[in-house]
């Protein structure tokens, strides 16, 4: 088939084109490059520059596609408290224009990038799809309101189909693709590059949780096996369907314990300097992949040194990330 895939010059994103392309699909990239980077797109695609919120553009980019996945998205946490009408903007907005361009060309298979931030604060126990999602800052917030507007199409539009994933917290990289946002946010990448020596050293926010060395707790998941979920998801679908997964492994590990991983992978230490609490910050977020395991397969084949190992193996090969 032909797939739409929105933010597909990101680090996600572009996972899952390269995925979809060995898979033997078509693909269109749709990507505003405000994020994303051509030099991620995958040369078999065809490439539409334009952003997801430009309806003309999202019809034209839909033209003979079957089905859509939708990543395009602004997603830190911490920024989201500070710009929440952008974010509510992004990503609602784009949401709602795919929903209403899919409509009127008739395409029916949506995969939806969704997150745990949905779920806000449940303590301590795995989270599961049926726990109540109630987000404690706008990104979350913001992508809680995306998926009830896509649950609202299913039931309104009897041949539309969709599959909502919630990504716990993706980290690795694979087929020479890698993570490279500017600036960065995420864990890993930041403290990769305090190994490699691109930045001083990195930043404990928190140590006061009520986890068992009082950092957060996050449950990693390795991209490519995140973009395997995407692809079994996808053929999963039939008309009338609304699929709810949440993506990840099962196991938590605190902040501390990356930064551990970090220097034992790299073999490199650095200064961590602890600083206070960052707003929108849950304490832990760990899922329950039963639903997942027992409806798709879903199996990930690889673990957090796995990503750590990945990641910091691309940046060697890529000192100035897509830059390079």
């Amino acid at each position: 088939m032909r797939v739409l895939v929105t933010g597909g010059a990101g680090y996600i994103g572009s996972h899952a084109v390269r995925a979809l392309l060995d898979a033997g699909h078509a693909v269109t990239v749709l990507d505003d490059l405000s994020t994303g980077h051509r030099g991620a797109i995958d040369a078999r695609a065809t490439f539409v520059q334009g952003s997801v919120l430009d309806g003309a553009v999202v019809r034209s980019a839909l033209e003979a596609c079957d089905a859509a996945l939708h990543f395009a998205a602004r997603s830190v946490v911490a920024d989201s408290a500070v710009d929440p009408v952008g974010y509510w903007t992004t990503n609602c907005g784009g949401t709602l224009s795919l929903l209403a361009a899919m409509r009127e060309r008739g395409v029916t298979r949506l995969v939806f990038s969704s997150t745990a931030a949905t779920y806000g604060v449940r303590g301590e126990r795995p989270i599961r799809e049926d726990d109540p999602q109630e987000p404690i800052n706008p990104y979350g917030a913001s992508k809680l309101a995306s998926e009830r507007a896509i649950g609202d199409l299913v039931a309104a539009w009897p041949a539309f189909s969709c599959a909502i994933l919630r990504y716990f917290n993706v980290a690795g990289c694979a087929w020479g693709l890698g993570e490279d946002h500017r600036p960065e946010s995420h864990l890993i990448p930041i403290l990769l590059q305090a190994a490699s020596g691109r930045r001083a050293g990195a930043s404990l926010f928190g140590t006061d949780y009520p986890t068992p060395d009082g950092t957060c707790v996050r449950d990693y998941v390795h991209v490519a096996d995140l973009v395997s979920a995407h692809l079994a998801a996808l053929d999963a679908l039939s008309p009338g369907q609304a699929l709810r997964f949440n993506i990840g492994v099962g196991r938590g590990f605190s902040v501390r314990e990356v930064i551990d991983a970090v220097m034992r992978v790299t073999g490199r230490t650095f200064p961590v300097t602890v600083a206070p609490r960052r707003a929108g910050d849950p304490p832990s977020l760990v899922t329950d992949p039963e639903q997942i395991r027992s409806r798709l397969g879903f199996a990930p084949a690889h673990g957090l040194d796995d990503m750590i190992r990945s990641q910091w193996e691309w940046w060697a090969a890529h000192p100035s990330g897509y830059l390079t």
